[in-house]
């Protein structure tokens, strides 16, 4: 039993990091993309297209460590 309760303890924070970890960066992301449109403001839609695209890699990344965090839980805590 303390394995498992070692088990959903590490799920808990693993799936908290990947909550905060993407904030963190969406936030950081989001700040520069208004800095820089600001500065050049001729340069904002290309700024835009590649600030989705990295939004959508820095989704990505944490999408599958809620993914590692679910396998975690069902696969190994059912043996």
């Amino acid at each position: 039993m303390e394995i498992l309760g070692n088990l959903y303890i590490a799920v808990g924070i693993l799936i908290g990091l990947c909550a905060l970890g993407p904030a963190i960066g969406f936030g950081l992301l989001g700040g520069k993309f208004l800095e820089s449109a600001a500065r050049q403001p001729e340069l904002s839609n290309q700024l835009q297209t590649k600030m989705f695209i990295v939004a959508g890699l820095i989704d990505a990344i944490a999408m599958i460590g809620v993914a590692i965090a679910l396998y975690m839980l069902f696969v190994l805590g059912a043996q």
